[in-house]
Protein backbone atom coordinates (compact mmCIF):
# COMPACT_ATOMS: atom_id res chain seq x y z
CA UNK A 1 0.00 0.00 0.00
CA UNK A 2 1.54 3.56 -1.14
CA UNK A 3 0.47 6.40 1.76
CA UNK A 4 1.19 10.07 0.88
CA UNK A 5 1.65 11.76 3.99
CA UNK A 6 1.13 15.65 4.17
CA UNK A 7 1.70 18.04 6.86
CA UNK A 8 2.05 21.29 7.92
CA UNK A 9 5.32 21.11 9.39
CA UNK A 10 8.77 19.22 9.71
CA UNK A 11 7.68 17.66 12.93
CA UNK A 12 4.39 16.43 11.82
CA UNK A 13 5.82 15.13 8.71
CA UNK A 14 8.65 13.12 10.47
CA UNK A 15 6.25 11.82 12.95
CA UNK A 16 3.89 10.34 10.59
CA UNK A 17 6.55 8.63 8.79
CA UNK A 18 8.45 7.26 11.39
CA UNK A 19 4.91 5.16 12.02
CA UNK A 20 4.36 3.84 8.35
CA UNK A 21 7.57 3.75 6.95
CA UNK A 22 8.20 0.29 7.98
CA UNK A 23 4.77 -0.74 6.93
CA UNK A 24 4.07 1.06 3.76
CA UNK A 25 5.24 2.37 0.84
CA UNK A 26 5.78 6.16 2.77
CA UNK A 27 6.01 9.73 -0.07
CA UNK A 28 5.41 12.93 1.95
CA UNK A 29 5.56 16.35 1.35
CA UNK A 30 4.81 19.77 3.05
CA UNK A 31 1.75 21.24 2.94
CA UNK A 32 2.84 24.57 1.83
CA UNK A 33 4.69 22.65 -0.91
CA UNK A 34 1.79 20.88 -1.61
CA UNK A 35 1.65 19.39 -5.84
CA UNK A 36 0.52 15.66 -6.05
CA UNK A 37 -0.43 16.51 -9.84
CA UNK A 38 2.48 12.97 -10.31
CA UNK A 39 1.62 11.03 -7.18
CA UNK A 40 -1.10 8.13 -7.39
CA UNK A 41 -1.34 6.69 -3.92
CA UNK A 42 -3.74 4.47 -2.51
CA UNK A 43 -4.25 6.66 1.00
CA UNK A 44 -3.26 10.20 2.09
CA UNK A 45 -2.59 11.34 5.72
CA UNK A 46 -2.67 15.02 6.08
CA UNK A 47 -1.84 16.64 9.96
CA UNK A 48 -2.76 19.89 10.05
CA UNK A 49 -4.41 23.16 11.73
CA UNK A 50 -7.63 23.39 10.07
CA UNK A 51 -8.16 27.38 11.83
CA UNK A 52 -5.86 28.20 9.24
CA UNK A 53 -7.18 30.11 6.17
CA UNK A 54 -3.88 29.48 3.93
CA UNK A 55 -4.14 25.57 5.10
CA UNK A 56 -7.68 24.93 4.20
CA UNK A 57 -7.49 26.44 0.94
CA UNK A 58 -4.40 24.27 -0.06
CA UNK A 59 -6.33 21.25 1.20
CA UNK A 60 -9.37 22.05 -0.54
CA UNK A 61 -6.95 22.26 -3.87
CA UNK A 62 -5.18 19.32 -3.11
CA UNK A 63 -8.27 16.68 -2.60
CA UNK A 64 -9.61 18.23 -5.87
CA UNK A 65 -6.75 16.73 -7.43
CA UNK A 66 -6.77 13.34 -5.43
CA UNK A 67 -10.74 12.76 -5.52
CA UNK A 68 -9.66 9.16 -6.74
CA UNK A 69 -8.35 8.13 -3.61
CA UNK A 70 -10.93 6.25 -1.57
CA UNK A 71 -8.83 6.72 1.90
CA UNK A 72 -7.97 10.09 3.14
CA UNK A 73 -7.01 10.53 7.09
CA UNK A 74 -6.98 13.81 8.70
CA UNK A 75 -5.38 13.98 11.73
CA UNK A 76 -6.78 17.18 13.80
CA UNK A 77 -5.06 18.25 17.17
CA UNK A 78 -8.53 19.62 18.24
CA UNK A 79 -11.34 17.25 19.44
CA UNK A 80 -14.08 20.17 19.32
CA UNK A 81 -16.95 18.78 16.80
CA UNK A 82 -16.13 22.17 14.43
CA UNK A 83 -12.78 20.56 13.32
CA UNK A 84 -14.31 16.75 12.29
CA UNK A 85 -17.24 18.63 10.89
CA UNK A 86 -14.38 20.64 8.60
CA UNK A 87 -11.80 17.68 7.96
CA UNK A 88 -14.76 16.10 6.06
CA UNK A 89 -15.86 18.61 4.77
CA UNK A 90 -12.45 18.77 3.07
CA UNK A 91 -12.66 14.99 1.75
CA UNK A 92 -12.01 13.00 5.49
CA UNK A 93 -13.14 9.77 4.99
CA UNK A 94 -11.95 9.57 8.88
CA UNK A 95 -10.63 11.69 11.07
CA UNK A 96 -8.52 11.21 14.55
CA UNK A 97 -7.32 13.07 16.70
CA UNK A 98 -3.84 13.61 18.44
CA UNK A 99 -2.37 12.44 20.10
CA UNK A 100 -2.00 9.41 17.27
CA UNK A 101 0.23 6.43 17.82
CA UNK A 102 1.45 3.81 15.42
CA UNK A 103 -1.07 1.46 16.30
CA UNK A 104 -4.38 3.27 16.01
CA UNK A 105 -3.07 5.09 12.84
CA UNK A 106 -2.49 1.65 11.05
CA UNK A 107 -5.49 0.45 12.12
CA UNK A 108 -6.95 3.36 10.71
CA UNK A 109 -5.63 2.22 7.28
CA UNK A 110 -6.58 -1.51 7.89
CA UNK A 111 -10.20 -0.12 8.16
CA UNK A 112 -10.36 1.77 5.80
CA UNK A 113 -12.32 0.96 2.40
CA UNK A 114 -9.44 0.07 -0.20
CA UNK A 115 -8.06 -2.72 3.09
CA UNK A 116 -5.07 -3.22 1.29
CA UNK A 117 -2.93 -3.61 3.89
CA UNK A 118 -1.97 -6.11 5.89
CA UNK A 119 -0.59 -5.80 9.15
CA UNK A 120 -0.81 -8.11 12.16
CA UNK A 121 -3.10 -8.01 15.02
CA UNK A 122 -1.71 -5.85 18.17
CA UNK A 123 -0.70 -8.81 20.80
CA UNK A 124 -3.05 -7.12 23.31
CA UNK A 125 -5.82 -7.18 20.81
CA UNK A 126 -5.54 -10.43 20.08
CA UNK A 127 -5.33 -11.68 23.49
CA UNK A 128 -8.36 -10.39 24.92
CA UNK A 129 -10.40 -11.64 21.60
CA UNK A 130 -8.87 -14.88 22.07
CA UNK A 131 -10.10 -14.73 25.80
CA UNK A 132 -13.04 -13.89 25.09
CA UNK A 133 -13.41 -16.31 22.17
CA UNK A 134 -12.52 -18.73 24.72
CA UNK A 135 -14.98 -17.43 27.06
CA UNK A 136 -17.93 -17.75 24.38
CA UNK A 137 -17.09 -20.97 24.05
CA UNK A 138 -17.61 -22.21 27.05
CA UNK A 139 -20.98 -20.90 27.82
CA UNK A 140 -22.11 -21.65 24.60
CA UNK A 141 -20.83 -25.76 25.83
CA UNK A 142 -22.32 -24.63 29.44
CA UNK A 143 -25.89 -23.96 27.58
CA UNK A 144 -26.03 -26.81 25.31
CA UNK A 145 -24.75 -29.36 27.75
CA UNK A 146 -27.16 -27.93 30.64
CA UNK A 147 -24.50 -26.91 32.74
CA UNK A 148 -24.31 -23.19 35.13
CA UNK A 149 -22.43 -20.99 33.18
CA UNK A 150 -19.05 -18.99 35.15
CA UNK A 151 -20.06 -15.62 35.21
CA UNK A 152 -16.95 -14.61 36.19
CA UNK A 153 -14.73 -15.55 33.83
CA UNK A 154 -16.66 -14.07 31.27
CA UNK A 155 -16.69 -10.93 33.28
CA UNK A 156 -13.18 -11.39 33.27
CA UNK A 157 -12.78 -11.42 29.85
CA UNK A 158 -14.91 -8.85 29.42
CA UNK A 159 -12.36 -6.75 31.21
CA UNK A 160 -9.51 -7.82 29.19
CA UNK A 161 -12.00 -6.51 26.32
CA UNK A 162 -12.21 -3.36 27.82
CA UNK A 163 -8.70 -2.49 28.76
CA UNK A 164 -7.32 -3.60 24.57
CA UNK A 165 -10.17 -0.92 23.54
CA UNK A 166 -8.78 1.71 26.15
CA UNK A 167 -5.43 1.20 24.98
CA UNK A 168 -5.37 0.18 21.57
CA UNK A 169 -8.50 1.52 20.04
CA UNK A 170 -11.81 0.23 18.21
CA UNK A 171 -10.51 -0.03 14.95
CA UNK A 172 -7.55 -2.75 16.27
CA UNK A 173 -10.13 -4.37 17.99
CA UNK A 174 -12.57 -4.47 14.76
CA UNK A 175 -9.51 -5.81 12.65
CA UNK A 176 -8.04 -8.22 14.83
CA UNK A 177 -12.02 -9.94 15.88
CA UNK A 178 -12.43 -9.88 12.10
CA UNK A 179 -9.39 -11.45 10.79
CA UNK A 180 -9.48 -14.35 13.61
CA UNK A 181 -12.90 -15.05 14.84
CA UNK A 182 -16.18 -16.40 12.87
CA UNK A 183 -20.08 -16.34 13.08
CA UNK A 184 -22.07 -15.82 16.78
CA UNK A 185 -18.64 -15.63 18.70
CA UNK A 186 -17.48 -12.98 16.31
CA UNK A 187 -20.45 -10.95 16.36
CA UNK A 188 -20.27 -11.17 20.21
CA UNK A 189 -16.62 -9.78 20.24
CA UNK A 190 -17.45 -6.88 18.18
CA UNK A 191 -20.93 -5.65 19.93
CA UNK A 192 -18.49 -5.89 23.21
CA UNK A 193 -15.74 -3.90 22.31
CA UNK A 194 -18.28 -1.48 20.43
CA UNK A 195 -20.51 -0.95 23.44
CA UNK A 196 -17.13 -0.39 25.53
CA UNK A 197 -15.85 2.67 22.96
CA UNK A 198 -19.15 3.76 22.91
CA UNK A 199 -18.80 4.19 26.84
CA UNK A 200 -15.80 5.58 26.85
CA UNK A 201 -16.86 8.43 24.04
CA UNK A 202 -20.24 8.75 26.24
CA UNK A 203 -17.74 8.94 29.31
CA UNK A 204 -20.17 6.62 31.89
CA UNK A 205 -18.39 5.84 34.86
CA UNK A 206 -16.47 2.73 35.51
CA UNK A 207 -19.31 0.99 37.07
CA UNK A 208 -21.30 1.40 34.27
CA UNK A 209 -18.36 0.49 31.58
CA UNK A 210 -18.53 -2.78 33.76
CA UNK A 211 -22.03 -3.13 33.00
CA UNK A 212 -21.76 -2.54 29.74
CA UNK A 213 -19.16 -5.19 28.28
CA UNK A 214 -20.87 -7.70 30.82
CA UNK A 215 -24.29 -7.35 29.85
CA UNK A 216 -22.89 -7.38 26.03
CA UNK A 217 -20.38 -10.37 26.19
CA UNK A 218 -23.65 -11.94 27.51
CA UNK A 219 -26.64 -10.97 25.18
CA UNK A 220 -26.34 -13.73 22.72
CA UNK A 221 -25.92 -16.69 25.11
CA UNK A 222 -29.47 -17.65 24.15
CA UNK A 223 -28.11 -18.50 20.67
CA UNK A 224 -27.05 -21.36 22.23
CA UNK A 225 -30.16 -22.89 21.87
CA UNK A 226 -30.51 -22.28 18.14
CA UNK A 227 -29.30 -24.83 15.29
CA UNK A 228 -26.33 -24.13 13.77
CA UNK A 229 -27.62 -24.01 9.95
CA UNK A 230 -30.14 -21.63 11.25
CA UNK A 231 -27.68 -18.79 12.99
CA UNK A 232 -25.58 -19.46 10.09
CA UNK A 233 -27.36 -19.45 7.04
CA UNK A 234 -26.21 -17.48 4.36
CA UNK A 235 -29.15 -15.28 2.78
CA UNK A 236 -32.38 -14.40 3.92
CA UNK A 237 -34.43 -16.62 6.51
CA UNK A 238 -37.40 -18.22 6.02
CA UNK A 239 -40.74 -16.63 8.35
CA UNK A 240 -40.04 -19.94 10.76
CA UNK A 241 -36.52 -19.56 10.57
CA UNK A 242 -37.19 -16.02 11.40
CA UNK A 243 -39.11 -17.09 14.50
CA UNK A 244 -36.84 -19.29 16.03
CA UNK A 245 -34.08 -16.52 15.84
CA UNK A 246 -36.14 -14.01 17.78
CA UNK A 247 -36.49 -16.65 20.54
CA UNK A 248 -33.09 -16.37 21.64
CA UNK A 249 -33.13 -13.55 23.79
CA UNK A 250 -35.98 -14.73 26.34
CA UNK A 251 -33.84 -18.40 26.00
CA UNK A 252 -30.83 -16.34 27.07
CA UNK A 253 -32.58 -14.64 30.06
CA UNK A 254 -34.04 -18.17 31.25
CA UNK A 255 -30.97 -19.57 30.73
CA UNK A 256 -28.81 -16.83 33.03
CA UNK A 257 -31.85 -16.21 35.87
CA UNK A 258 -30.92 -18.74 38.37
CA UNK A 259 -27.18 -18.12 38.09
CA UNK A 260 -26.18 -15.71 41.15
CA UNK A 261 -23.22 -13.76 39.20
CA UNK A 262 -26.20 -12.63 37.08
CA UNK A 263 -27.28 -9.06 38.02
CA UNK A 264 -30.22 -7.56 37.05
CA UNK A 265 -29.05 -5.27 34.47
CA UNK A 266 -27.22 -8.36 32.99
CA UNK A 267 -30.91 -10.35 32.51
CA UNK A 268 -32.37 -6.84 31.45
CA UNK A 269 -30.06 -6.30 28.54
CA UNK A 270 -30.15 -10.23 27.76
CA UNK A 271 -33.79 -9.95 27.29
CA UNK A 272 -34.44 -6.69 26.07
CA UNK A 273 -31.62 -5.27 23.51
CA UNK A 274 -34.09 -6.22 20.38
CA UNK A 275 -36.78 -3.88 21.77
CA UNK A 276 -37.40 -0.50 20.04
CA UNK A 277 -38.91 2.92 21.64
CA UNK A 278 -41.57 2.51 19.35
CA UNK A 279 -42.58 -0.37 20.66
CA UNK A 280 -41.62 -2.68 17.50
CA UNK A 281 -39.05 -4.73 18.89
CA UNK A 282 -38.90 -8.57 21.17
CA UNK A 283 -39.66 -10.43 23.03
CA UNK A 284 -41.86 -7.86 25.41
CA UNK A 285 -42.95 -4.73 22.95
CA UNK A 286 -41.29 -2.36 24.86
CA UNK A 287 -41.52 1.22 24.76
CA UNK A 288 -39.49 4.28 25.94
CA UNK A 289 -40.07 4.12 29.47
CA UNK A 290 -39.54 0.94 29.86
CA UNK A 291 -35.77 0.41 27.94
CA UNK A 292 -32.78 1.12 30.08
CA UNK A 293 -29.95 3.36 29.11
CA UNK A 294 -27.79 0.27 29.17
CA UNK A 295 -30.13 -1.60 26.54
CA UNK A 296 -30.41 1.86 24.68
CA UNK A 297 -26.90 1.64 24.34
CA UNK A 298 -26.37 -2.09 23.98
CA UNK A 299 -28.53 -2.11 20.76
CA UNK A 300 -26.97 0.45 19.02
CA UNK A 301 -23.83 -1.28 19.70
CA UNK A 302 -25.81 -4.52 18.48
CA UNK A 303 -27.21 -3.61 15.28
CA UNK A 304 -23.77 -2.21 14.20
CA UNK A 305 -21.75 -5.09 14.76
CA UNK A 306 -24.11 -6.99 12.52
CA UNK A 307 -23.91 -4.64 9.98
CA UNK A 308 -20.19 -4.27 9.82
CA UNK A 309 -19.21 -7.97 10.90
CA UNK A 310 -17.30 -10.53 8.06
CA UNK A 311 -19.02 -13.37 7.16
CA UNK A 312 -17.63 -15.74 4.23
CA UNK A 313 -21.00 -14.87 2.09
CA UNK A 314 -21.21 -11.25 2.29
CA UNK A 315 -18.67 -8.68 1.74
CA UNK A 316 -18.14 -6.33 4.81
CA UNK A 317 -19.92 -3.02 5.00
CA UNK A 318 -17.90 -0.14 5.58
CA UNK A 319 -18.70 1.94 8.54
CA UNK A 320 -20.05 5.15 7.34
CA UNK A 321 -22.89 2.75 5.00
CA UNK A 322 -23.25 1.02 8.64
CA UNK A 323 -24.23 4.52 10.40
CA UNK A 324 -26.43 5.84 7.99
CA UNK A 325 -28.94 2.67 8.21
CA UNK A 326 -28.52 3.16 12.40
CA UNK A 327 -29.20 6.95 11.50
CA UNK A 328 -32.33 6.07 9.41
CA UNK A 329 -33.86 3.76 12.28
CA UNK A 330 -35.86 7.16 13.21
CA UNK A 331 -38.44 6.50 16.19
CA UNK A 332 -36.59 3.06 17.17
CA UNK A 333 -33.54 4.01 18.28
CA UNK A 334 -33.23 7.07 21.08
CA UNK A 335 -31.74 10.68 18.84
CA UNK A 336 -29.13 11.69 21.12
CA UNK A 337 -27.07 8.79 21.12
CA UNK A 338 -27.29 7.82 17.50
CA UNK A 339 -25.98 11.45 17.31
CA UNK A 340 -22.93 10.40 19.70
CA UNK A 341 -22.55 7.33 18.46
CA UNK A 342 -21.41 8.92 15.12
CA UNK A 343 -17.98 9.66 16.72
CA UNK A 344 -17.56 5.61 17.63
CA UNK A 345 -19.02 4.66 13.75
CA UNK A 346 -16.50 6.88 11.97
CA UNK A 347 -13.82 8.58 14.00
CA UNK A 348 -12.30 6.29 16.88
Amino acid sequence: MTVHVVADSVAGLMGLRAMLDQHCAVTSELLSDADTRHSKPDAVVVTADLRAVDSIATLKEMFGRLSHVRTRIFITDHKARLFTVQAHALGATRVLVNPVNQASLLAALVDSPSRTIAIEALPGAREAATSGATALASMFSAVSSGKLIDVSDAKRAGRKIADSIAENGLSSWLETVRRHHESTYQHCLLVTGIAVDFGLCLGVPNADIERLYSAAIFHDIGKAKIPLAVLDKPGRLDDRERALIETHPAAGYDVLKENAGASPEILDAVRHHHEYLDGSGYPDALCAASISDIVRILTISDIFAALIEHRHYKPTMPREQAYEIIRSMEGKLERPLVAAFREVALNR
